[in-house]
C-alpha cells in the first residue's frame, strides 16, 4: 500500500522477483479461469414500431454492452420483432435504425437471469435519446464498472460546454469547468474538494471499444495530470461516465478520486453543423455510410473566433476524428484516430476588484498546441462468457503556452511521444463470479520540458529544461460476483511499477533515475435487500487507492528528495433507492491524499508543494424521468484541508448544486435542454475568498425533415480561474497580493444542423 522510492539500479533482483511473482499469479488465474463452465443467461426482445404504432420490419436493432463494448446486432422481422438471448447483465445501449426515421438510442438495464421485453418506438423526424433508469440500480455494478457512484448520461441529456467556442466537448452535472485564461488550451473539469485547473488530477479516458485510453499526460508542462477532451468533436460523444477512479483496477494513474470517461458512437448520422454569433464561428460535420452494419464514421471540426472578452484572441481550431470497426467473426477490432492543432492569443488573469484596458496585462500573450493519437482495441471472444482484449496506441502532443502573471513572461512548451501495449481477459463463471486480469505498460517521453522567462529586452532565457522518460509497468486483478442475490462483491488489485529518468539539460547534477512500487487493493461490497423490504435503499462500501506522478522538474523531486508519485485512499458510501419513480442517491466520500507536488505556481511555472490533505465530501442527486424528458437535481458539499495545518486547501470549491432538464415534446417539435450550476465561494490562501460562479445554459432547437434550428444561451456571472497573485498595475507603486482571474461574459449563439439524409 505503500510507496517505495528508491534508486533505479536499486530495483535489481528483488524488483524482478515481484514482478515475476505478479505476471505468474495472473498467467495462472487466465489458465485456470480459461476452462469454467458456461451458465445461462438473459435475454432481451421485443416489437419495433413507427409513430403511429405501426410494425416496423427490415430495422436494423443493435446491442452495445457500455462496460466491455461487446455488440451484438440483427434485424427486425415481418411482425416488427427482434430479441437477443444470452446477455451477461449489465447495462446496454440499445439502437434501432429505419429508413425515414431518425435513430432511436435507448439505455437499458438487463437483470440476471431474467427475459425483458423492451418495445422499440420511433419518433418521426426528432432524434430520440431514452434513459430507462439507467443508475437507479446497484446491480448492474460489475468487473468492469465497480464503482457503484458512477453515473451514466447519453449524449443528447448534456449540454455542449460551450456552443461555438473551444473548451469542454461536454458540459457534466456537477462537474464544473475551471479555466486559468480561455484560448484553445482547454480549461479543466474539477470535483467537490479538489482544486481547479492545476490542482489535483481526475483521470479521464476515452472508451475505444472495450479499452480505456488515458488521456492524462503526467508530468506536463502545464501542470499534472492534463487532460484534452477538446480533440473529440462534440458530435462524436454518446455518452459520459463519472466515477471514483479508486475502485477500478483499470484506472490507474492520474487521479484522486474521480474519472470521466468519454463513451464514443459506432456511427454518426450524415450531417454539417453551423454554430456562430458576431465573434465566433464554429463549423462541425460528420459522416457515417449508409449500410447500418458499417460501424465507422469520419468528422472534422474548424473553429475561428475572438472570444468575449475585450482583447481579441484571433483564435484558430482544427480537428479531425476518424472511427471504424472491424469484425472478423470472434475478433471485433475498432480504431480510433484523432489529429488537432490549436492556437490564440489569450487574455489571461486580470485583478477582479479593477477594470484592466482590453481584458489583459500582456498583449504578448500567446498559446498553440497540437495532437494526435491511433488507438486500437481488439476483443476476441473465446466463447459468451470468455474473451481477451488487446489494445495499443501512439500518441504525440506538443505545447507552446506564453502567459503573464504578473512576475513577467514565461513560456511554458514541450513535445512528447507516448506508445502503449495492452492486454486483459475476462471469464464470466456464473453470477457469482467474473474474473478479470490484464497488464498495462506504458512510456512516456516529454522532450524539451521547458520554461524559459523573458528578459527586459524580450527574448527568452532558460530557467529549466528537461528530457523525461517514464515507464509504467502495471499488472491488475479482480474478482466480481453476487452472492445469494444479497451480497454484490468486487475484490480487486492493481501493482503500478514507475520509473522516471530526468535528464536536466541545464544542471546535469540534478538529473536522477528513480522508480516506485504502488500497491493499490480495491474493494466494493454491495448490500441488496430483498424484495419483501422493498423500502430499505441498496447501500455500497468502497475503499481504494489511486496515485498520480508528481512533476519532476528542478526545485521539486530532483531537490527536496520528495516521492515521484503522490497517493490517494479513499472511502465511499453510497445509498440508492427509488421511490415515486424518482432515484434518490446520496454518496459520502472520505479521501486522504499524501503530500504533492501537485500544483503550478503562476508566477514561476514551478511545482509547489503542498501538504498531507483531507477531503470530505456528500453529494445527493434527485433524478426523475418522465415520457417527455427528465429533470435532475444535485448538490455537494466539500471540505478540503490540509492534514497538518487544518488550513482548507486553496481553491478546493465548497458547495456545488446544479439542476438539469430536458424537454423533448413540446408545441411545434420544439426541444429544450436547461442546466443551472453555481460554484460557491472557495478559500484562496492567506485569507482571501474567490467569489461564487453562476451559469445558465440552455438551447431550444426545432428539427424539419433535412434541417435544424437551434438557439443556444449562456447567462454567467462571476470569474474563471480565480486565484492569487502579486502584481502591479499601471499608477500603482508596488505589487501586492490579490485575486485575480477572468471575467466571465455570457452570449447567444444560433445553429443551423444540416442532415443529409432526409428524415
Amino acid at each position: 500500500m505503500f510507496a517505495r522510492n528508491r534508486p533505479l539500479a536499486s530495483t535489481g533482483a528483488s524488483g524482478k522477483k515481484s514482478r515475476r511473482g505478479l505476471t505468474a499469479m495472473l498467467l495462472t488465474m487466465v489458465l485456470v479461469c480459461g476452462a469454467i463452465p458456461l451458465w445461462a443467461a438473459s435475454g432481451l426482445a421485443g416489437v419495433v414500431t413507427d409513430p403511429q404504432g405501426a410494425i416496423v420490419a427490415g430495422a436494423t436493432v443493435s446491442l452495445l454492452r457500455r462496460a466491455d463494448s461487446s455488440r451484438r446486432q440483427t434485424t427486425s422481422d415481418a411482425a416488427g420483432a427482434y430479441g437477443f438471448t444470452a446477455l451477461v447483465p449489465g447495462e446496454y445501449r440499445l439502437v434501432a435504425e429505419a429508413s425515414g426515421f431518425a435513430m432511436l438510442i435507448r439505455t437499458v438495464v438487463v437483470s440476471d437471469d431474467a427475459q425483458q421485453s423492451q418495445p422499440l418506438q420511433f419518433a418521426g423526424v426528432t432524434a430520440q435519446a431514452q434513459s430507462v433508469d439507467v443508475s437507479a440500480s446497484v446491480n448492474d455494478v460489475g468487473i468492469f464498472d465497480p464503482d457503484p457512484a458512477q453515473r451514466v448520461m447519453i449524449r443528447d441529456e448534456t449540454l455542449d460546454a460551450n456552443p461555438g467556442r473551444p473548451g469542454m466537448p461536454i458540459s457534466i452535472p456537477g462537474m464544473p469547468v475551471e479555466s486559468p485564461a480561455g484560448g484553445v488550451k482547454p480549461p479543466q473539469y474539477f470535483a467537490p474538494g479538489v482544486a481547479g485547473d492545476h490542482g489535483e488530477p481526475i483521470a479521464m479516458f476515452f472508451q475505444v471499444g472495450g479499452y480505456l485510453f488515458p488521456n492524462n499526460l503526467p508530468a506536463n508542462a502545464h501542470g499534472n495530470g492534463y487532460a484534452d477532451p477538446n480533440v473529440i468533436i462534440p458530435i462524436a460523444i454518446e455518452s459520459v461516465q463519472t466515477d471514483g477512479a479508486a475502485f477500478n483496477v483499470r484506472e490507474g494513474n492520474n487521479s484522486v478520486n474521480q474519472s470521466i470517461t468519454f463513451g464514443l458512437r459506432d456511427r454518426i448520422e450524415p450531417q454539417l453543423r453551423l454554430t456562430a454569433d458576431s465573434r465566433d464561428v464554429n463549423l462541425v460535420g460528420g459522416w457515417s455510410p449508409t449500410n447500418a452494419t458499417n460501424k465507422s464514421w469520419i468528422g472534422a471540426e474548424v473553429s475561428f473566433g475572438n472570444g468575449y472578452l475585450q482583447r481579441l484572441e484571433h483564435r484558430k481550431q482544427y480537428k479531425g476524428n476518424v472511427s471504424k470497426v472491424f469484425d472478423f467473426g470472434r475478433h471485433e477490432l475498432s480504431v480510433y484516430g484523432i489529429g488537432y492543432y490549436g492556437t490564440a492569443f489569450q487574455p489571461g488573469l486580470i485583478p477582479i476588484d479593477r477594470p484592466v484596458p482590453y481584458d489583459t496585462i500582456d498583449a504578448r500573450q500567446h498559446e498553440a498546441t497540437s495532437n494526435g493519437a491511433v488507438i486500437a482495441n481488439d476483443i476476441w471472444r473465446l466463447s459468451d462468457r470468455q474473451q481477451f482484449q488487446f489494445s495499443g496506441f501512439y500518441r504525440y502532443y506538443t505545447l507552446d503556452v506564453r502567459p503573464n502573471f504578473g512576475d513577467g513572461l514565461i513560456r511554458q512548451s514541450e513535445h512528447r511521444n507516448v506508445n502503449s501495449g495492452d492486454v486483459l481477459y475476462t471469464n464470466r463463471w456464473s453470477s457469482a463470479l467474473t474474473v478479470l486480469a490484464g497488464m498495462d505498460m506504458r512510456r512516456e517521453a516529454p522532450r524539451a520540458l521547458n520554461l524559459d522567462k523573458a528578459d527586459e529586452a524580450g527574448l527568452f532565457q532558460p530557467v529549466t529544461s528537461n528530457n523525461l522518460t517514464i515507464n509504467f509497468y502495471s499488472p491488475f486483478a479482480a474478482l466480481d460476483g453476487t452472492l445469494a442475490h444479497a451480497v454484490h462483491y468486487n475484490l480487486g488489485y492493481r501493482f503500478d511499477e514507475v520509473h522516471v529518468d530526468n535528464q536536466d539539460l541545464l544542471r546535469s547534477n540534478d538529473s536522477f533515475q528513480r522508480s516506485a512500487g504502488i500497491s493499490s487493493p480495491k474493494a466494493t461490497l454491495t448490500f441488496l435487500p430483498p424484495q419483501r423490504v422493498a423500502f430499505l435503499p441498496n447501500v455500497s462500501l468502497s475503499y481504494g487507492q489511486a496515485f498520480h506522478v508528481n512533476d519532476p522538474r528542478i526545485g521539486t523531486t530532483a531537490i527536496q528528495g520528495g516521492t515521484i508519485v503522490s497517493k490517494a485512499r479513499s472511502y465511499q458510501l453510497v445509498a440508492t433507492k427509488t421511490l415515486l419513480k424518482t432515484e434518490l442517491r446520496l454518496t459520502l466520500a472520505h479521501v486522504t491524499t499524501d503530500q504533492q507536488l501537485a500544483r503550478i505556481s503562476n508566477d514561476t511555472g514551478l511545482q509547489l508543494d503542498e501538504g498531507p490533505g483531507l477531503v470530505k465530501s456528500l453529494t445527493f442527486t434527485a433524478r426523475r424521468n418522465f415520457h417527455f424528458g427528465f429533470v435532475q437535481g444535485l448538490i455537494s458539499k466539500a471540505d478540503a484541508r490540509d492534514r497538518i495545518t487544518g488550513e482548507p486547501t486553496p481553491e478546493a470549491p465548497r458547495l456545488i448544486w446544479n439542476v438539469l432538464a430536458t424537454v423533448d415534446r413540446l408545441p411545434w417539435h420544439l426541444a429544450v435542454r436547461g442546466q443551472y450550476e453555481e460554484v460557491g465561494r472557495k478559500p484562496l490562501g492567506d485569507g482571501f475568498v474567490a467569489v461564487p460562479v453562476r451559469e445558465f445554459r440552455g438551447a431550444v432547437v426545432r428539427p424539419f425533415s433535412s434541417f435544424d434550428l437551434g438557439l443556444n444561451v449562456f447567462a454567467v456571472s462571476g470569474y474563471g480561474g480565480q486565484t492569487l497573485e502579486a502584481l502591479a498595475l499601471p499608477g500603482e507603486a508596488a505589487p501586492f497580493e490579490r485575486v485575480t482571474g477572468f471575467p466571465l461574459k455570457s452570449y447567444v449563439s444560433a445553429s443551423v444542423t444540416y442532415h443529409f439524409r432526409k428524415r
